[in-house]
C-alpha cells in the first residue's frame, strides 16, 4: 500500500490512509538506489518480522532513488502489511526516517538497513528487549559483549570504533554504539520526539534529545556482517562519505561536551604558559640571568595563561547554554505533546 508521494507528504493526509487497527511492531527501512538487492532484502525483512508472531507493518521509504528502486517497490504495493513512502528528490536518511516515524502506528518501532547486514534475528531481539525491559530506546551494537563485525573493511571498522569511543565521552550513557541506525524505540516516544536532521546526523540527534528527556536506554549485542564480494556480481556503490561524517560527529561531540574542546585547549594553553613561566624562573633564580629583556617570552607566558583561563570561562558558559537549551527543549516537548 502506497502511503506517500512527492505531492502528498503531509502527516494528516498519510494518517488518513493508514489502517486503524492496533499494530504491535512497525519496522522502518529507508532505501536509496537499492535495485540490485531490493527484492531479496524486502523478502528477508518480511520473513524476519513474520516469524515473531505479532501484528506488524513494514514501512519502506524510497528516498528519491534514481535507479529502478521505485519501480521494483511497486510490486509490493498491494501486499498486506507493506507500506511504501516514495518521493522524487533524495533528502537523506534522516528525512526518510522522520517520514517513517510520522506515519508508523506500531506500539514499538524498529529501524534497520534493508539489506539485513545486522542479520534477520536483530529485529526480534530489539522487539523482545523493548517489551521486556520497558525502555524508550534500544541500540544494537557490534561492540557490546557478544557482538562482532564480520567482513567489514578495516577502514570502516577503525573509523566506527574510534568515532564511537569519542562519542561515548560526550554522552552519559551505558551504550557502545551511538552512530548506528539499527535500533528499537517505544512507538509513542519516537513519534513525539521533535527531530530536524535530514542526514545521518539524525542518529546522534535522537540520542542527544532522548538524553535531554531522561529517556531510558538499553543495548543488545549484534553481529554486523557484510557479504564478501562475489566474482562476476555487480557491486553496489558505497554511499559512505567519511570526511563529512567525521566532521559532523566531531561537531556533535564538542556540542554535547564543550570541555572536550574548550577544556582541552584551555588546559594545553595554561600548561604551555606555566612551562614558559618555569623557564623564566629557572633563568632568573638558577642561572641568575636577567629576564627583563625577554619581553616576548614574558608576554607569551601571560597570554597563554589568560587564554587558557578564558577557554575555561567559555566552557562554563557553553554548559550554561546547554542547560538552557535542555530546559527549552523539555518545555517544547511538553507543549507539543499536550497539543496532540
Amino acid at each position: 500500500m502506497r502511503i506517500g508521494s512527492e505531492k502528498s507528504l503531509s502527516p494528516k493526509d498519510m494518517a488518513e490512509q493508514l489502517p486503524q487497527e492496533a499494530i504491535e511492531l512497525s519496522v522502518i527501512s529507508p532505501m536509496y538506489n537499492e535495485e540490485l538487492v531490493i527484492e531479496k532484502s524486502i523478502q528477508g525483512l518480511i520473513d524476519a518480522i513474520s516469524q515473531i508472531g505479532i501484528t506488524w507493518e513494514l514501512i519502506l521509504v524510497n528516498d528519491g532513488s534514481t535507479d529502478n528502486t521505485e519501480r521494483i517497490l511497486q510490486q509490493f504495493e498491494n501486499k498486506q502489511n507493506i507500506r511504501i513512502i516514495s518521493y522524487k528528490i533524495n533528502r537523506g536518511r534522516g528525512y526518510a526516517l522522520r517520514m517513517g516515524f510520522k506515519h508508523c502506528r506500531g506500539r514499538y518501532v524498529v529501524t534497520t538497513e534493508s539489506d539485513l547486514t545486522w542479520g534477520k534475528s536483530v529485529i526480534q531481539n530489539l522487539y523482545t528487549e523493548l517489551m521486556q525491559s520497558d525502555v524508550d530506546v534500544v541500540v544494537a551494537s557490534p561492540y557490546a559483549k557478544g557482538g562482532r563485525l564480520e567482513n567489514v573493511p578495516f577502514k570502516r571498522v577503525l573509523l566506527s570504533l574510534l568515532g564511537n569511543r569519542i562519542l561515548r565521552l560526550t554522552v552519559p550513557l551505558p551504550i557502545t554504539m551511538l552512530s548506528g541506525m539499527t535500533r528499537g524505540y517505544a512507538g509513542d516516544f519516537i513519534r513525539n520526539l521533535s527531530l530536524e536532521e535530514d542526514r545521518k546526523e539524525i542518529h546522534l540527534e535522537i540520542i542527544s534529545k532522548s538524553v535531554m528527556l531522561n529517556a531510558r536506554f538499553s543495548e543488545i549485542p549484534a553481529i554486523l556482517r557484510w557479504e564478501p564480494p562475489k566474482p562476476g556480481v555487480k557491486k553496489r556503490k558505497s554511499k559512505f562519505k567519511a570526511k563529512k561524517l567525521i566532521l559532523s560527529h566531531l561537531l556533535f561531540g564538542f556540542h554535547e561536551a564543550p570541555i572536550l574542546l574548550f577544556g582541552g585547549l584551555g588546559s594545553l594553553s595554561i600548561a604551555s604558559g606555566i612551562s614558559c613561566g618555569l623557564y623564566l624562573s629557572y633563568l632568573y633564580f638558577i642561572k641568575n640571568a636577567l629576564v627583563g629583556d625577554r619581553f616576548v617570552l614574558i608576554m607569551l607566558t601571560i597570554f597563554l595563561i589568560l587564554a587558557g583561563l578564558s577557554m575555561f570561562v567559555f566552557c562554563f558558559l557553553a554548559y550554561q547554554i546547554k542547560m538552557v537549551r535542555r530546559e527549552l527543549f523539555n518545555l517544547l516537548q511538553k507543549t507539543t505533546s499536550s497539543t496532540k
